[in-house]
């Protein structure tokens, strides 16, 4: 019988740099590849509205690392973070109340596909003239469209929970607060986080549109006046941040996404045989 190998130290780490090394191509490739695209595309289409991806990085530079970060970015992220904070309480809070309620859905989901089914865009004029040209307002714009993936999802999960898990909370006398926090939301954080996850992404799109209404800042307003002024790079250059921006957060959200449904996906591996 023969001694188990054992590999060289050197040979782990060198196939462990390897790997990463093989990681970070795969991230950074095809964003290079776009860019080394638009920039031959810039370059010999010599169009005044496509600038290249230099003149772009540099009058990224010039104008976010400025005093426009604090006058622009922040306020625009402080009023995303704000809306998506809401609409994810509300969906939330009242998702788990009609889920738990199927007389009360039946009542109020003819309501909820009628609001649904309104674009949140057309609800900014009406906002404007209820709320007023403020930062209400553009919460508000936030909350209207984000909310609905989150409650939606919310109502679904809570219903799939399952019967067998409720009467075996029933029988060893789990209710109350312990049993809404241990089996109702545990069962239907993965369709939570889902909405939350949509959510996110449609607050991103109408934080930018209420700022493009009766707005004297932020990141919607800031585009708008540069492509109104003809200031291609700068616009694009706003573009760009927004990109960035969506970017950066879903990343974040994958983080907390990944900590909170840690047992979830603990419970398919084993389930699996992983």
């Amino acid at each position: 019988m023969s001694a188990p190998t054992t590999r060289p130290a050197g040979a782990t780490a060198g196939g462990g740099l390897l790997r990463a090394g093989l990681r970070v191509l795969e991230v950074v490739l095809l964003p290079a590849v776009l860019i080394a695209v638009w920039w031959v595309a810039s370059v010999t289409s010599g169009l005044y509205y496509l600038p290249t991806p230099g003149e772009i990085a540099a009058t990224f530079a010039e104008l976010w690392f400025s005093e426009r970060f604090f006058e622009d970015v922040l306020p625009s992220v402080a009023r995303l973070l704000g809306g998506f904070a809401l609409a994810g309480v509300l969906g939330v809070g009242l998702g788990i109340v009609l889920g738990l309620s199927p007389r009360l859905r039946a009542v109020v989901e003819p309501v909820l596909e009628f609001f649904r089914a309104i674009p949140p865009p057309v609800l900014v004029p009406l906002l404007m003239l209820l709320v007023g040209v403020n930062t209400s307002m553009k919460l508000a714009v936030i909350v209207s469209g984000a909310v609905w993936p989150i409650l939606l999802n919310t109502i679904e999960g809570v219903r799939a929970v399952d019967p067998v898990l409720v009467d075996t909370c029933r029988c060893y006398g789990v209710r109350g607060r312990r049993w809404l926090t241990t089996l109702v939301l545990r069962s239907a954080s993965p369709q939570i986080m889902a909405g939350l996850r949509q959510g996110l992404s449609i607050a991103i799109i109408l934080m930018v549109i209420s700022e493009m209404f009766a707005s004297s800042s932020g990141l919607g307003y800031s585009i708008i006046q540069f492509q109104r002024g003809f200031a291609i790079p700068e616009m694009w250059s706003g573009i760009v941040l927004l990109g960035l921006l969506g970017f950066l957060l879903a990343l974040l959200f994958g983080l907390v996404e990944r900590r909170v449904l840690n047992w979830y996906h603990g419970v398919r591996a084993a389930a699996k045989g992983e």
